[in-house]
């Protein structure tokens, strides 16, 4: 199944932005209307909970489809994304292990350690 490489909606609001910020919107774009719904691409683009914030403020459903966004809804993703810092990456260290405990002190409180076994 193929999913639209454009809205025109997309199409309106990249026409509103200025020359130096449409290939940074292309990007966005792509990324967003390549996923079936908002909630994963939104997730891949935007840090922590900052598009689902973005979903609330602007009335939308997880499951919207992305090619139903308004010029405006575009717009404003836009400002949000640029704003917001990277999001992370798939392998990027969370500095927890796999187990879910944190990787430093062995499990301790941030500075404890346990006793030497000599004590």
């Amino acid at each position: 199944m193929s999913r639209p490489a454009h809205s025109p909606a997309a199409d309106e609001a990249r026409a509103a932005l200025p020359a130096e910020d449409a290939a940074r919107f292309d990007r966005l774009t792509s990324t967003v209307l390549s996923s079936g719904s908002l909630a994963p691409a939104l997730r891949g683009v935007l840090p922590g909970p900052a598009g689902f914030r973005w979903l609330h403020g602007e009335r939308l459903a997880p499951t919207s489809r992305p090619a139903a966004l308004s010029a405006q809804q575009w717009l404003s993703l836009f400002r949000v994304w640029t704003a917001s810092g990277p999001a992370p990456s798939p392998g990027a260290r969370t500095g927890r292990s796999r187990e879910g405990r944190p990787t430093n002190g062995h499990g301790h409180a941030p500075g404890a350690q346990a006793a030497p076994r000599w004590f």
